[in-house]
């Protein structure tokens, strides 16, 4: 016989039904696939119930809601970017070294060079110090390097 689910604070749920649609049809948007949006959503609810007493003394509870479900999404997007990345190949390897970055290392490199962000947005959009953005910039361009000059080197060769 199966449980009965726990309850969930009737504030929250009516905050759930009112945004559910809404979030749901900006993760499909964004992440292109039905079973991603779904999953993002349900990830982006779950920390929303984890912090529910929290927000409820915001004074701007839906915009802090919808903090939360926009790096939910942001962040599903890099997971599902890094598997595409380690199953394309250019012949260089580097699209699989960047999907071999460890995960910090990776969304700093892609948040830097592909957003085009700035060191202040990653920090804050990671949750960490300015120098911190720069220290797993600076150790995955190490990484990369090896990668990188080889790549050069071939453009170069092919260009000949």
């Amino acid at each position: 016989m199966a449980e009965a689910p726990l309850p969930l604070p009737l504030e929250f749920e009516a905050h759930y039904l009112t945004n559910q649609e809404a979030f749901h049809a900006y993760a499909l948007f964004c992440l292109r696939t039905n079973d991603a949006a779904e999953r993002a959503v349900h990830r982006a609810f779950l920390e929303i119930l984890r912090h529910w007493k929290t927000l409820l003394t915001e004074s701007d509870l839906q915009q802090q809601t919808w903090a939360i479900m926009r790096r939910t999404v942001i962040s599903e997007s890099l997971r599902n970017f890094r598997e595409q990345l380690t199953a394309m190949d250019n012949g260089t390897g580097l699209y699989k070294a960047l999907g071999n970055l460890p995960p910090r290392q990776f969304d700093v490199i892609v948040l830097r060079y592909v957003v085009k962000y700035a060191t202040r947005h990653i920090s804050w959009y990671m949750g960490i110090t300015p120098s911190t953005v720069d220290y797993h910039c600076r150790k995955a361009r190490e990484r990369l390097a090896p990668v990188h000059r080889r790549a050069t080197m071939q453009k170069q060769e092919d260009t000949l």
